[in-house]
């Protein structure tokens, strides 16, 4: 038992030894872009040497790599923690995921910041470009998956192909919206942004998600 707890000690001190690695990065990235997050750099922000930088990760790439997946992953979990104050109606649970997606924290400039520059290399990265596909896929797959819960609950039978469209589209609507919030959020009342994206996706699939009667 104690050899195990050991263990588990020291593996969750690794963890967080990476998880405070990847923060340092994403601070530099904040303040001088990605051609600022040197490896000096990050070890500095850090307080580590660039030895432990190589220890967790093989390089720069691998490290900037890692940042981007957890700008992904953190937006598409901050918009998950609204599923947990919804009662189980699919409705008001896709509901609440597409207002969370548009209202802070996950509407944030300097989160706009740091997507731009990783999305900027995305295309040229072979590394970056993984790290978007796996975030981009993981976002939409809990949108596919709560349209999915909607239309059986209203026993609308509907096809892989069509619940993979219904998630492209709407992931593109939150897109759109997210990144006019980011920019220009003071142009909007509070709660607009949300509104407008539930709004177009009752539309898009002909139901109020709101009120739980067909539209």
């Amino acid at each position: 038992m104690a050899v195990a707890a050991r263990r588990k000690f020291r593996r969750e001190g690794e963890e967080r030894r990476r998880q405070d690695l990847i923060e340092a990065t994403l601070d530099c990235v904040a303040e001088n872009g990605l051609q600022g997050a040197t490896v000096r750099a990050i070890a500095l922000r850090a307080g580590v040497t660039a030895g432990l930088i190589r220890h967790y990760f093989p390089g720069k790439e691998e490290l900037l790599q890692a940042a981007y997946a957890t700008i992904m992953g953190r937006m598409t979990e901050l918009a998950k923690t609204a599923l947990a104050t919804v009662e189980e109606e699919p409705r008001l649970r896709l509901a609440a995921f597409v207002g969370a997606s548009l209202v802070p924290p996950v509407i944030d400039a300097r989160t706009f910041s740091l997507w731009a520059s990783f999305i900027g290399r995305a295309g040229s990265d072979p590394a970056l470009g993984v790290a978007h596909r796996a975030g981009y896929l993981g976002f939409r797959d809990e949108v596919e998956a709560l349209v999915a819960k909607v239309l059986a609950d209203v026993g609308r039978k509907a096809s892989e192909g069509e619940l993979r469209r219904h998630a492209i589209a709407i992931n593109a609507i939150i897109d759109g919206l997210w990144v006019e919030g980011c920019l220009a959020g003071d142009m909007f009342a509070s709660g607009e942004l949300a509104e407008i994206g539930i709004g177009s996706v009752e539309a898009m699939l002909g139901l109020s998600l709101r009120q739980g009667d067909v539209a």
